[in-house]
């Protein structure tokens, strides 16, 4: 894949968030509210802590990075190295990609106490998560991917059988909620696995994006389907599970995993889920090749 490389800084004022919480809502969603219900309020206050966030970044200030992180906040760059909070605040990570918000692909998007920004560029892919706390929207999740700059001869899976994930995964589920989202996510990673298009549309949502290491695209959910139909995986596919956290927020969920494929690096994965007529879907899945250290 070669090493991350930078794009283009782009500072975001306010007037360019007002432009994305107008676009937040996919084509034919936003008049459903079983489907997509904006909470403007909730839409605008995202939007205000993640400008406040970049250009605390920018300039490297670390007070004002802090009072935005969440307790349980990582950072995940594009060369695979993930932080903690901790070791964030201690010397704030210079991004390896920055998408310039003006003429990235932005996307905004607000679930209740749980929220995601997406800024999308070519190759270059940039998530971050906000969880709605009593103090205000906190960052939980800074992740980059790079893309590959050309289709994969391969995608690094689980194997023929697909044991893990598809007929059982490492998780202890602590509840109701984490239970039903765990099931959900198996039965999304058979349908994957065995590439049908039927089984797997009505398991993501109709924003959903995929973006990864191992592929040469971001991934909509009628590209994804398109692929299975033509029996192809594009670089993304069912990985074993190693480990998993879920973070409940009512009818959204943030699932953030580790998994192992059955060659090349590990990934970590963040996924976001919305309950949507009784049944966990998933919007987004953000897939980082994890630096290997040295024997």
């Amino acid at each position: 894949m070669g090493g991350p490389r930078r794009i283009g800084m782009g500072s975001l004022g306010v007037p360019i968030a007002i432009i994305l919480i107008a676009a937040t809502a996919p084509p034919g969603l936003g008049q459903d509210p079983d489907l997509y219900n904006p909470d403007p309020v909730a839409l605008l206050g995202l939007a205000s802590a993640d400008i406040s966030f970049v250009q605390a970044v920018a300039h490297g200030g670390t007070a004002g990075v802090e009072k935005l992180l969440d307790a349980d906040f990582t950072w995940t760059d594009a060369g695979g190295k993930v932080q903690s909070r901790t070791q964030v605040v201690r010397e704030i990570p210079k991004p390896l990609i920055t998408p310039n918000g003006k003429d990235a692909g932005t996307r905004t998007y607000a679930y209740g106490n749980l929220g995601d920004i997406q800024e999308n560029l070519g190759r270059a892919h940039v998530l971050r998560v906000w969880v709605k706390r009593s103090d205000g929207w906190k960052l939980i999740i800074y992740q980059e991917v790079m893309s590959r700059d050309t289709p994969p001869t391969f995608t690094p899976g689980a194997g023929k059988d697909c044991e893990n994930p598809c007929k059982g995964i490492p998780f202890v589920p602590k509840n109701d909620t984490e239970r039903q989202v765990a099931l959900a996510y198996s039965r999304l990673e058979t349908a994957a696995h065995a590439r049908n298009s039927a089984a797997f549309g009505p398991m993501v949502a109709d924003e959903f994006v995929a973006a990864s290491s191992n592929s040469d695209r971001l991934q909509s959910k009628r590209s994804r389907m398109e692929e299975f139909d033509r029996s192809k995986d594009a670089g993304v596919a069912p990985t074993p599970l190693v480990s998993a956290r879920i973070f409940p927020f009512g009818d959204a969920v943030l699932m953030v995993s580790d998994h192992k494929p059955d060659r090349g690096n590990p990934l970590r994965v963040t996924r976001v889920w919305v309950k949507r007529g009784g049944n966990w879907v998933e919007t987004l899945s953000y897939q980082t090749a994890v630096a290997v250290p040295a024997p």
